[in-house]
């Protein structure tokens, strides 16, 4: 219970009341705790009291909640590419209007559970509110672990959606052919080859478009992933590949090979040194960087509508690369390190329809181990 002099007392508010005393960085200090009963403005004075004699009250700290926030982005700025951040800066932004001023030791879980809700009132989708959430999350974890506040307020909250619809579609053989044909037809060869790559080699787009023509090992058929072409504020940007893992190399394809060595011969029958050319863009735009980043979208919508096929991402190239590795008998391990994942888990909850299906043709007969003849010593 509270010390002497902890009475409880009614206030101006109708509640209960009662006030402690604490040292805090050398000064006394008066803290208030209300409850709609004496005993439990008590308990709760009680309990205050018992934690900082424990050292489990966090020191008293100034900053709001969007100071704090921005922080935590500037640290995060030094291991995360732009596209990450602007997408961290854009969910924490959202949080602003509500919570921006609040002092983050402060805010409990009703604040964020309010903050959330006014979301949803706006039209925000469950899916974004759920990002939201887990940027706040991870606000309020890294304060957690610098013991500036007692407990993390979002923890208890939750946001439900509906249930995720498969991230992508593996296309039908009937058309991957029709596409490979596109894309050797299709009249600019920067972009054709461009959507090959992403379709025989899983390349995200970004990382297809960064490629300079050193990146390109013609006589070992490997290519190495090292950056990525990213569209930002209207503009592409060169950037970092999206996480560590997503530096690799992979072998090129036999048919795409071929075409990539053509390619660089005829460069250099251009009369193209060598020595310029490996720092060349492979596929450059006509201001002295890489393709637009949007322009490989526009190509393959105008190819599938061409086609009469169903409309189709270029992301959906890159899953049908890591569907085709799987249903060849891939191992995971294999299919994660050439997608560039950051680890096998991610493949698995990408691919874990087509995982669970392969599964299924794995029957073990006891009966037919026991009637094998056994083998003579």
């Amino acid at each position: 219970m509270p010390k002497r002099g902890a009475k409880p007392r009614r206030h101006a508010s109708g509640l209960w009341e009662v006030r402690v005393y604490v040292v805090e960085d050398g000064k006394r200090v008066r803290r208030s705790f209300y409850g709609k009963t004496a005993k439990e403005a008590q308990a709760k004075a009680a309990e205050y009291q018992v934690k900082h004699r424990l050292g489990l009250i966090p020191k008293r700290d100034p900053r709001t909640f969007a100071e704090f926030a921005q922080a935590w982005l500037e640290r995060k700025a030094r291991v995360r590419g732009p596209t990450t951040i602007r997408a961290y800066e854009r969910e924490l932004r959202y949080l602003l209007p509500t919570l921006g001023n609040k002092r983050l030791q402060d805010i409990v879980p009703s604040d964020i559970r309010a903050a959330l809700d006014a979301l949803a009132r706006k039209g925000l989708s469950p899916r974004s509110l759920r990002k939201v959430l887990e940027r706040a999350r991870a606000v309020f974890r890294e304060a957690l672990a610098l013991e500036l506040v007692a407990r993390d307020p979002t923890a208890a909250v939750r946001v439900e959606v509906p249930s995720r619809p498969p991230v992508g579609r593996a296309l039908e053989p009937h058309e991957v052919e029709a596409l490979l044909a596109a894309f050797d037809a299709w009249p600019t060869w920067e972009v054709g080859m461009a959507l090959r790559l992403c379709l025989a080699l899983g390349l995200r787009a970004g990382e297809a478009l960064a490629l300079r023509w050193e990146d390109v090992d013609l006589e070992a058929g490997v290519l190495h992933v090292r950056r990525a072409w990213t569209a930002m504020g209207g503009r592409g940007v060169l950037t970092e590949p999206k996480t560590p893992s997503s530096r690799r190399s992979i072998p090129i394809p036999h048919a795409t090979l071929a075409r990539l060595r053509a390619r660089y011969q005829e460069l250099l029958e251009l009369g193209i040194p060598p020595e310029e050319l490996r720092l060349a863009w492979v596929f450059p735009g006509r201001t002295g960087g890489p393709l637009n980043p949007h322009t490989l979208g526009h190509a393959l919508r105008k190819m599938t509508t061409r086609l009469g096929l169903p409309p189709i991402r270029v992301h959906d190239l890159r899953h049908t690369y890591g569907s085709l590795l799987l249903a060849n008998g891939a191992p995971l391990e294999l299919v994660a390190e050439r997608m560039g994942h950051a680890n096998p888990s991610i493949t698995l909850g990408i691919y874990r329809h087509l995982l669970a299906h392969e599964r299924a043709a794995w029957v073990v007969d006891p009966e037919e181990l026991t009637s094998r003849p056994r083998g003579q010593a």
